[in-house]
């Protein structure tokens, strides 16, 4: 016989808990978008200056990299949001459980939005699920809701 191990029940949202989320998100991700520049550029150009000028001839695309690490740190954090996600009232749960994200899933859920910009129809799935969750979200396991 086996024994099949039930997942937790999901947590019913709040009827407030979706009321403008996808406009909160448009500004939310540009708000972020500045932030993440100005640390890249400020990595950038503390690098270069620390090294006299050889860090140009190494230094990676920094920006995808910051971008990753802001995204599953903030995100994976106790506010559970970054910080153009808290300035709008928005946070990320765990969809099945309405917990706290792990970083791999903020991570994971990062680097699909930014490859979602290769296809932008994708960001249309928003506006057919019920909960206002886009592709890269449903794939993430997470669900983007106003904060508690």
């Amino acid at each position: 016989m086996s024994q099949s191990i039930a997942a937790p029940p999901r947590q019913a949202l709040r009827a407030d808990a979706l009321v403008g989320v996808r406009t909160r998100r448009i500004f939310a991700v540009c708000l972020d978008l500045v932030i993440v520049s100005f640390l890249v550029a400020a990595f950038w150009t503390a690098s270069v200056v620390l090294t006299l000028g050889l860090a140009l001839f190494f230094l990676p695309p920094l920006w995808p990299i910051v971008a990753f690490f802001y995204n599953g740190l903030t995100v994976s954090g106790a506010r559970m949001a970054t910080p153009g996600m808290r300035a709008l009232d928005l946070e990320m749960r765990l969809h099945d459980s309405g917990q706290r994200v792990p970083f791999l899933n903020a991570a994971v859920h990062a680097v699909l939005f930014y490859v979602s910009w290769f296809f932008p129809p994708i960001f249309l799935v928003s506006l057919v699920d019920s909960e206002k969750r886009c592709l890269h979200d449903i794939v993430a396991e997470v669900v983007i809701v106003r904060r508690l």
